[in-house]
């Protein structure tokens, strides 16, 4: 897991520019019936990358408990779908050396959405989501551990780490009929968890 941590950091992705909008004024997707039940957020075998500042479990607990609670709450379908999510392994961004080291934060978490009426799974093999910071353009060259503070880079992830969790809902949705009457229960997985450029 740290050698994955240590890869996917040193990618020098850019997942997007500008400040984050108010979720109250983004647009819902489309989840069927969905409406957020538990939201259960563990950490207990969270693995630190290298060269990362320092996080504990609670920290990353609290956030993530939050932002997804912010976001996915706003739908008011008439189901209740829980979800499981367990904190793998974190890297926050410390200061480096401009140009030759800029490493990037990311955050690595697994997911697994209940359907509280048919008191199953909806995937019984996790999903994996491979969450990046949002870089700024004072720190896209120097990286966000010289521009943001190790709060500042926890609240992006998990605010990051709820939109990317929103969309692939949307998705299963779309794709198979999650949130409605019909479901297709353990969908094919991407074998690669990775987002595009």
């Amino acid at each position: 897991m740290l050698k994955r941590i240590a890869l996917v950091a040193g990618l020098a992705f850019l997942a997007g520019c500008g400040a984050q909008p108010p979720i109250s004024e983004e647009p819902k997707l489309q989840l069927g019936d969905f409406s957020l039940g538990h939201n259960i957020v563990v950490a207990p075998k969270m693995q630190k990358g290298p060269v990362s500042r320092e996080a504990t479990k609670e920290e990353w607990i609290d956030a993530l408990t939050n932002a997804f609670a912010e976001r996915l709450g706003r739908y008011d379908g008439d189901k209740l779908y829980h979800l499981g999510v367990s904190v793998e392994g974190y890297m926050l961004a410390p200061g480096g050396v401009p140009v030759l080291y800029s490493p990037k934060s990311v955050l690595v978490l697994l997911v697994t959405v209940w359907d509280d009426d048919d008191a199953r799974k909806l995937n019984d093999k996790p999903h994996q989501l491979v969450v990046f910071e949002n870089t700024e353009a004072d720190s896209a060259l120097l990286g966000s551990g010289y521009t943001r503070t190790r709060e500042e880079q926890i609240a992006g992830l998990s605010y990051n780490a709820a939109k990317q969790l929103e969309a692939w809902l949307a998705e299963q949705h779309e794709k198979y009929g999650w949130f409605t009457d019909n479901p297709v229960f353990n969908p094919p997985e991407n074998d690669d968890p990775l987002p595009s450029q």
